[in-house]
This record gives structure tokens, sequence and C-alpha cells, in this order.
């Protein structure tokens, strides 16, 4: 071991300096908040197991050669680092390949980057500049490394990484499946090797891409267009050049509507407003491991999120006709107010490429220790600061699409006393006892906020469409929602838990309660349709909520589907009525089977394929009028 490290100590060396120097630029040149010591253990740790594999390819040369090499690596990551640095300067970012192809931001940085350097920052280079001056020691001209040695430090690099990622689950389980934030990716695996598994990722999606055939769109746009439903004549254009509102209630399930806990309300302002809206008690959340990006993309495109993986990281480059693009042509102007970092999900880039005007993230908001609690900003102080916003697109004298994603309904549902209204439950399970307090606040914040729209002249031209993102008591609880709810928890059960709130209140209309089955796919036409925009030429798997046409029928990401009297989930067909499986292989949910495999395919040949980008809208437009008019005749 000695005599290795004698021989390769120039080797151990520019490890050691790169280790240093990347751990030093974590804590000075990004914000990177740590929450506890192992948080702290893992930033400390992450770089090495890429450092060790890139440095490890040096091991391959020998005497002069194996100096320049190591020298070389060590450049080419530190610039790697430092590019990052004058990046984050500028965006409060970090560098991902799509980044790098889109001009727009590439060229405002590149317009400032000058402004952007600071002479501290060669600092940055010091060990290149001292590993430089010991390359040059004539006595140091080891032989080429046996491949015993090679061996040895590509598998100290993989352990390494292992315990990494390791450690850094306990921390963020299923870490890279369902943490799609860069920050918490740079903050657990390192920034290199966040680069690794950016290219993997990117170079997955442009290979599917690569072998997409845009021959494939015809099928997917004549099953759109045989399976488009007339919109409701009563109710289309109801809402015509009217402001929209649509909340994503974080975390919020459709039983907490109408219950109580310990004899007090849990949602009183979404009950009362039930009365003067239209409340659909049967719509479930159909979200992946994206969770809320899963639960917009839903909204703004109609497609289905992807099985594993959201949508928002691994596709955010590919051509959609999102809601907000399609009310740009309308003369709209859309937005989205969400208190955290911009980088959260890919939002930044995902909105862009979406169409959204404006994104009011973290940094349009002031945010201190005492207005924000678990995941940030509490909802009330949210909603209080969005009002300066909306008095912006207010003054532009045009129609407005604005989103809102809340934040304190969320798990691990935390809330200081003074904010809660009613007393947590009391059950043996204190996550589900926090989950009533927290919706309860949502709740009240929902009814200031609703105040203050009206105080600002906004509340009579506008709609508001509310809807739960996606569940907040996984199958985790099920003992103590079944305590709750009275019964077992069954496979059937679980899957009615699915169902999230939708609401959608139109000032002066009268309140009606819909029971149509449906999801978060049908909520773009059932939008769009309510503007008296036409969709039939659109590429589209869900349909609008009002049509008279529309056939109960909701698939969830996990294959399960719902119809009007049936359950079909784990395998097994249940009847809604009584709740228990159904015999016979010949059952009730047999048909649907197939349609709802064919959806969801569909879907995921959309997004992998990036087949919109072969779609002519207008084209279509044209082809379905034509067609109209043939069967009139």
């Amino acid at each position: 071991m000695k005599q290795a490290f004698a021989e390769y100590r120039f080797f151990f060396i520019a490890i050691a300096l790169l280790w240093i120097k990347t751990f030093i630029i974590y804590k000075t040149a990004f914000e990177l908040p740590m929450d506890n010591k192992v948080q702290e253990l893992i930033l400390f740790i992450n770089p090495i197991s890429s450092i060790v594999l890139f440095l490890g390819i040096t091991l391959y040369f020998k005497g002069r050669t194996h100096r320049r090499m190591i020298v070389a690596v060590s450049a080419i990551m530190s610039f790697v680092m430092y590019a990052n640095m004058v990046f984050y300067r500028f965006f409060n970012d970090f560098i991902t390949i799509p980044v790098l192809f889109q001009t727009s931001n590439m060229g405002d940085l590149g317009n400032s980057v000058f402004e952007l350097i600071q002479p501290t920052d060669l600092l940055v280079f010091i060990d290149i500049v001292i590993l430089a001056y010991f390359m040059r020691r004539a006595d140091y001209r080891p032989a080429r490394a046996s491949r015993k040695q090679i061996t040895i430090t590509f598998a100290a690099a993989i352990v390494l990484f292992i315990v990494n990622v390791g450690i850094a689950e306990t921390e963020r389980p299923q870490l890279l499946t369902r943490t799609f934030d860069r920050e918490m990716l740079i903050k657990n695996i390192g920034s290199y090797n966040y680069h690794i598994y950016d290219s993997i990722i990117q170079s997955k999606a442009k290979a599917q891409r690569a072998f997409a055939d845009g021959s494939e769109i015809t099928d997917i746009e004549n099953y759109s267009r045989a399976n488009y439903k007339e919109p409701n004549p009563e109710m289309f254009g109801k809402a015509k050049g009217k402001n929209v509102f649509v909340i994503s209630v974080e975390s919020t399930q459709n039983f907490v509507i109408n219950e109580s806990v310990n004899g007090k309300e849990i949602t009183p302002f979404m009950n009362d407003l039930i009365k003067d809206s239209y409340y659909f008690p049967n719509f479930y959340h159909q979200t992946g491991q994206g969770k809320t990006s899963d639960s917009e993309f839903l909204l703004d495109n109609s497609l289905y999120p992807l099985p594993s993986g959201a949508v928002f990281f691994t596709h955010s480059q590919n051509q959609y006709n999102a809601t907000p693009e399609i009310l740009k042509e309308q003369g709209y102007y859309s937005s989205v107010q969400h208190a955290n970092n911009k980088s959260f999900w890919n939002r930044d880039i995902m909105y862009d490429n979406f169409g959204y005007d404006r994104y009011y993230s973290l940094k349009d908001f002031e945010v201190t220790p005492e207005n924000s609690i678990g995941w940030g900003l509490k909802d009330k102080e949210f909603f209080k600061q969005s009002i300066p916003h909306l008095k912006e697109m207010q003054a532009m004298n045009k129609p407005f699409y604005t989103k809102y994603i809340t934040l304190t309904n969320h798990f691990p549902f935390t809330l200081e006393e003074e904010d809660e209204m009613i007393p947590e439950w009391t059950s043996s399970d204190g996550t589900v006892n926090r989950y009533f307090t927290t919706v309860r606040y949502t709740d009240e914040a929902l009814k200031e906020f609703f105040a203050d729209v009206k105080e600002a002249g906004l509340y009579e031209d506008s709609i508001f469409i509310m809807y739960g993102d996606h569940y907040g008591i996984s199958e985790n609880h099920n003992d103590a929602m079944g305590q709750f709810l009275g019964k077992e928890i069954t496979p059937f059960e679980s899957t009615q838990l699915q169902k999230v709130p939708l609401i959608i209140h139109m000032p002066g209309e009268k309140g009606k309660t819909i029971e149509t089955v449906g999801g978060q796919i049908d909520l773009k036409p059932t939008i769009l349709h309510l503007l008296g925009i036409d969709t039939k030429g659109d590429i589209q798997l869900g349909s609008d909520l009002f049509s008279k046409d529309r056939e109960d029928f909701a698939v969830l990401r996990d294959n399960s589907y719902i119809t009007k009297d049936n359950v079909f989930t784990d395998g097994k067909c249940y009847d809604k009525a009584t709740g228990k499986p159904v015999e016979g292989e010949n059952n009730a949910c047999e048909p649907y089977s197939e349609r709802a495999k064919t959806e969801l395919d569909m879907s995921d040949r959309i997004i992998y394929g990036d087949l919109l980008r072969f779609y002519d809208k207008d084209k279509a437009k044209d082809k379905a009028v034509k067609q109209e008019e043939k069967q009139k005749q």
C-alpha cells in the first residue's frame, strides 16, 4: 500500500485537492440548505465517487502522459464546476443538457458573462496550478498501473457511489426515481454524478425520439377524434373571455369534503363553495411518480404521465399543445404562482415550453422563517402575496389564465400551534392526525383568498377551478384510515381514496353536483370548452366533464380504471355498490380493459417519441370540420 501511494502520490493528491475544492464551492458558491448533520455528511462525501472514477482513467497511462492526463481531467472537472458557478449566479440554477441548447437562456448568459466573472474565481483553478507545478518534477514517472490496480480503483468508485446513494436514500427515499429537483440531486449525489445522470436521461430520451415514426401519430389522431365528445351547448362558452384561476390544492383527497373531526368541519369553506359551484365527487387524480408535476401535465395537456419518472424532467424539450399556448392564440396572458424553487420538477423549463408567459416562483415572494413552514411559504401568506401579481396581470387589459400551487398541506403535515383551527385527530398514526389540521388551514387560506380577490375587483369576471393534485395519505396508513372511515381499506377502498375534489365555481351560477366519473386528464377540454374554444382538432385523451355524451370512465397510472358501476384494480373487478369482487372472467370490467391499456400506451408513445412534432393542428382541424360537414349531409 505504501509503495502504491508513493508511486501514484500525484494521483492521490489530485483526488484530495479536487474533493476539498468541490466541497468548498458547494458551501460558498451555491445555496444548499442543510437540515441536519447527515445531509452535511452526504454533501461532503458525494464528490469522491465521480472524482475517483474520472481520475481513474489516467491510470491507463504512464510517466509524463499520466501526469498530463491528471492535470487535464482535473482541469475539465474544475471547468464544469466553474461553469455551474457562473450559471448559478445568473439563473440561481444548475446547468442541464437541455439548457445548453436553450438559445434564449444561454444567449442571456453570454451577454452577461463578463459581468458575472469575479477576480476571486481564479481560486477555483488553484489546484490546477499546484498540480502543474508538481507535474514538472522529474522524479515522478510512474509505470502504467496494473490491471488489478485499475480494477480496484473503479470498483472503489462504484462502492463509494453505492454508499453515497444508500445514505442519501435514508434522507430522501427513491431519490433517483422520484426527486427531480436539480438542487436536491446536487445535494445528494453531487455535481459530477448529477451531470452523468442528466446525460443518461437525456440520451435515453433522444434515442427514443430518434427512432419514432411520424406515421404513428395518424392512429392516435384517429383514436382521439373517434372518442371526442361534443360539448354541452348549455355550457360551451359559458365563461368566454373570463379570467381563469386554476388552484392545485396540495395533497387534498375528496374524503375530507363534508367530513368532520371531533365535531368540527375539516373544509367548511369548500363545503359552502360547493353549494354554489359545479362539484364532481367522482373525480380521480391520475398521477404517477411525478406527483404534483404529473397533475400539472395532465391539466395542461390531456395526456397521461409516464409509468416511471416525471415528464417534466425527462421530456421537457418535447413539443406539446398545452393549454397556455392555445389560450395565447385567444389573447390570454398565462402565469403560474408557486412559492418554491423555480427548478423544482424542472418547472422553469417546462412552463416555458408549455407557453406560460410568467412564472412567479420563490424569488417573487417574500419568504421568511416566520411566514413559512414545512415545504415553504404558508398558504395564507402565499395567497396574500399573490394579489399584487394579479393586479399586474389585470393592468394588461387582457384576460388571464393563472395557476396556483399550494404547499402547506404537504407531508409531513406540520403546522404551528397558532395556525391550528381544529385539533389533531387522536389515533396512533401522527401523520393522519396532522393531515386534517393542515387541510383545515389550507381551506381557511382559500376562504381569505376569495375575499381578497373580491376586494381586488377580480371576482365577478373570473372562474375558479380547484382540484386536488394527488393523494395525501398513502397506503402505509391504511390502519388509521380504516379507523377514521369505519371500514377496512381493501384494494377497492384504496382506489376510491384516490378521488380528489374538483370544484368549478362561476360567480352567479347555481351549484350542481355532477356524478360523472372522470379524472385530471379531462380538465383541459372542460376548461377550453367553458371558454368557448373548440378542441375537436386537438390530440387529447380526456373529454369534457360537462358533455352529455361522455362516458363514466377514468384510468389511473397504475392501470386501475373506474367506470360507472365498477372498479378494476389489483387484477380484480369490484362492484361499486357492494365493494366486493365480481366473479367470472367475462365480468363487467372486461369491456373497458383494452381501452384502458390503449390510452396509456398511446400517451406513452406520444411522450417517448415526441410525436406531437409531427402533428399539424390546423390541418387536423380542417379535416375534422370537413368530416363533420360530410356526416351532416
